[in-house]
């Protein structure tokens, strides 16, 4: 299906927007939206990949007022009671969220949201806990991965060894991303090390240092919310939810680590703002990262919703400790997000999955807890 792929965005979204369609297709449920940011004014693409989920304020805007006009947006709070009492959810929910906790959340999503009259539910890492400027551990490696010389390497720091040979930019980003995989079997003290380690075998100095010295946006671009401006953030009106200490890779981690990673970002968030944290966004989020094991803990631990990063829309099944979101992309139209926030892409995949040899490019394996049956009346007590 990927030769169907850009006649879907190009063609078929433009022209069932157009006509209605997705305004008249599925009532039903919650589609829960994930941002990651917004680009900052004057910005330079660092890379595709990497600057893959961040869009422009004016697309954000855009967003922002289509789905007023279609959709019923409710608040966090109005989520979270759901979550909590069960009960039935007003026709066409929409639930806007964001994650990692970017300074751009603050400086540019927040004006915008507070123009359209809007609120989020903000998921930020332990990072934002400090108040030190600081980026995420994965796209500082990302970053690295770029800069670094050509050539085979062999990387030790401590238990872990990273090596392979960088070459051609596709090939390094599979080759990082291998790399945030096996980083993310360890503790954040042995991956901070591995990480030095690899900044002085190949002489380079650090991501963030480098970026500030030659490009004046990257706070904005680039850099986590402090703690100041996390509180800043929840004084606003908006919500603020956990998304783990390190943003590791859990699936990956042994189980009293995950436990770790999900408790302590929670408890450090509560004591910084005063207030219950109900909401947890699993890092990366897609059907790799999560397994059964992993939303076990965060229904142990008491959280009212967790929300993974895939599978989003109206009409989808909607566990609570396992809710799905629909992500937002740089290169993603109005039609296409409406296409997903309606359910009918979702439902696309569906198709292609019951059809004889329809297995493609667009049906992407998921876990079981990942069920895109049709909710009926959506309890608190589901379980995926």
């Amino acid at each position: 299906m990927r030769f169907v792929s850009p006649i879907l965005k190009r063609i078929v979204y433009p022209g069932l927007s157009s006509a209605g369609y997705f305004s008249a297709g599925s009532s039903s449920g919650l589609a829960a939206i994930t941002y990651h940011g917004v680009l900052p004014p004057g910005h330079r693409l660092l890379d595709p990949v990497f600057d893959g989920s961040l869009i422009t304020p004016e697309s954000f805007r855009q967003q922002l007022r289509l789905l007023k006009e279609k959709y019923t947006i409710l608040s966090p709070e109005e989520v979270k009671i759901w979550c909590r009492e069960g009960g039935e959810l007003p026709c066409r929910a929409v639930l806007l969220t964001c994650d990692d906790g970017s300074l751009s959340n603050l400086t540019d999503m927040l004006p915008i949201l507070q123009d359209e009259g809007l609120r989020c539910l903000f998921f930020v890492t332990g990072a934002s806990t400090v108040n030190t400027r600081s980026m995420l551990w994965y796209e500082d490696l990302f970053l690295l991965w770029l800069r670094a010389p050509a050539g085979r390497f062999s990387i030790s720091g401590g238990d872990i060894e990273l090596s392979g040979f960088l070459g051609k930019v596709q090939q390094r980003r599979r080759d990082w991303w291998n790399a945030v995989k096996r980083l993310s079997t360890v503790d954040a003290q042995t991956r901070r090390r591995v990480i030095d380690a690899a900044y002085s075998y190949f002489g380079l100095e650090d991501s963030l240092t480098f970026l500030l010295s030659t490009y004046p946006q990257t706070e904005r671009h680039v850099c986590l919310l402090t703690a100041s401006e996390v509180q800043e953030l929840a004084a606003a009106g908006m919500t603020i939810g956990a998304h783990s200490m390190t943003h590791p890779v859990l699936s990956q981690l042994p189980p009293e680590l995950v436990r770790s990673e999900i408790a302590d970002s929670r408890a450090r968030l509560e004591s910084l703002l005063g207030s219950q944290i109900w909401a947890f966004a699993y890092p990366f989020g897609d059907p790799e990262s999560v397994t059964p094991a992993v939303v076990d803990i965060t229904k142990h631990l008491g959280f009212d919703a967790a929300f993974l990063n895939a599978g989003g829309g109206l009409g989808t099944y909607l566990p609570t400790h396992a809710l799905p979101r629909v992500h937002v992309n740089a290169g993603m139209s109005l039609a296409e997000l409406e296409a997903h926030v309606s359910g009918f892409y979702e439902g696309m995949k569906r198709l292609v999955r019951q059809t004889p040899g329809g297995g493609s490019s667009m049906s992407v394996p998921v876990p079981t807890f990942y069920s895109t049956k049709r909710p009926l009346t959506p309890r608190a007590n589901q379980s995926y």
